[in-house]
């Protein structure tokens, strides 16, 4: 499962475990302050804000060179681009400075961060397991012409499945750099699964944007969202040369984030003039 939909609200599972771990330390911190202590419910809120602050920063700072021509991108968190160690840091080092001015809040904000952590740590790995290894679905999707291609027909190279539809505005504004993606990574194949089109919307689509997609298929039923576990558009699938599953990406992609989802790829990292934004 990629995903938690409640009602018209759809949540990325590890936002869901973060906000999680979030309301474990803030509950535990209380109740560990109730017995001597300041409560640190708002000290942990800027503790996670100082976190992603930090692991944004660390994510911008590694893929500098694809930020620098635009630099608004820089605060535009939708592409999901984090480094957890950098965000990791700044909480440690918030927390032991939280704890340096405010005595009263030590006892409580190391109860809080710890059991916080635990959660997180649990539960990622939980997710990590359920997740990774996860095989290609087998099922047979149509063409635009209406021929039968099964997803099999893909093992053998390490696979990026894109699952969008037309109307769907981060899937339209993600499909120029998953275009160019095509010409970077020439060990990797992209495949677009359009979600309950037909043909001709998405063909005409296509012809107006000028967009040249390589392999676009028609999955009217949206079965190969609900065998993947996640309801969310865009969706994008990352598999090995094997078609095991080894990272999945929701929401809108950036250069960046695109390039640092396929680094687990050994085949298909780009020459060194692509990684250097020349």
């Amino acid at each position: 499962m990629l995903t938690f939909t409640l009602g018209p609200l759809t949540l990325a599972l590890n936002h869901l475990l973060l906000l999680g771990a979030l309301a474990i330390a803030s509950l535990v911190g209380w109740r560990v302050a109730r017995r001597g202590g300041q409560n640190p419910e708002s000290a942990l809120f800027n503790l996670f804000l100082l976190g992603l602050l930090c692991a944004r920063l660390g994510f911008v700072a590694q893929y500098w060179p694809m930020y620098r021509g635009d630099p608004l991108q820089i605060i535009d968190i939708r592409d999901g681009g984090f480094q957890g160690y950098t965000g990791l840091l700044g909480i440690v080092l918030g927390a032991l400075w939280q704890g340096w001015r405010q005595p009263g809040l030590r006892r409580p904000l190391g109860w809080g961060l710890c059991s916080g952590a635990l959660f997180w740590v649990l539960a990622s790995l939980a997710s990590h397991l359920y997740n990774q290894g996860t095989q290609l679905p087998a099922l047979t999707l149509r063409s635009a012409e209406d021929r039968p291609v099964a997803l099999a027909e893909f093992r053998g190279r390490a696979l990026v499945i894109n699952i969008w539809a037309t109307w769907c505005p981060p899937c339209r504004r993600e499909m120029p750099i998953l275009q160019a993606a095509q010409h970077e990574f020439p060990g990797v194949t992209f495949l677009f699964v359009n979600q309950g089109e037909t043909p001709q919307t998405v063909t005409t689509f296509l012809a107006t944007t000028g967009l040249n997609l390589s392999h676009v298929l028609f999955d009217g039923s949206g079965q190969l969202s609900r065998q993947v576990g996640s309801m969310a558009l865009p969706t994008t699938l990352f598999y090995n040369a094997d078609g095991m599953l080894i990272g999945s990406h929701l929401g809108e992609l950036s250069r960046a984030s695109l390039h640092h989802a396929l680094a687990p790829l050994a085949d298909a990292q780009p020459p060194a003039t692509v990684l250097q934004g020349k």
